[in-house]
């Protein structure tokens, strides 16, 4: 009895080991397997370690700033027609000039995102650096 509890406790710390490494695992109904391939962002991050290349860490501190980020993010948010990645936009003001980056799907939704902010009140200018991805 013994020697079957300590197997079954390490059958079960094996299966969580390989798990969290994200192993091939097989099972009853056939093999699986798990491909641990890192997402590429190289290009991505090259780009957002340049010093021109504002990130949400930039936002103005004044409060007309953080007014107009939060009214954009609003008509965002209420925005229907607009998918979960287009929500989830970056928006950032400096000065009266907002900053739209990030992933949309469709150029529509760059142009919504882009006529959203511009309608704000205390928008500047809009630099719109969203970028539509293919799924």
């Amino acid at each position: 009895m013994r020697y079957a509890i300590f197997l079954l406790v390490g059958v079960v710390a094996a299966a969580c080991d390989q798990h969290e490494r994200g192993d091939a695992a097989t099972g009853a109904a056939g093999a699986r397997t798990t491909t641990n391939v890192p997402a590429d962002n190289t290009d991505k991050n090259e780009r957002d370690r340049n010093a021109a290349a504002l990130t949400p860490g930039d936002q103005g501190g004044s409060e007309a700033d953080r007014t107009v980020t939060q009214h954009v993010r609003q008509g965002v948010m209420d925005a229907d027609a607009l998918s979960t990645t287009g929500k989830n936009v970056k928006i950032i003001t400096v000065d009266g000039v907002v900053t739209l980056r990030g992933p949309v799907n469709t150029a529509q939704e760059k142009a919504t995102i882009a006529s959203i902010a511009q309608r704000v009140n205390g928008v500047k200018r809009v630099d719109n650096q969203l970028e539509t991805v293919t799924n």
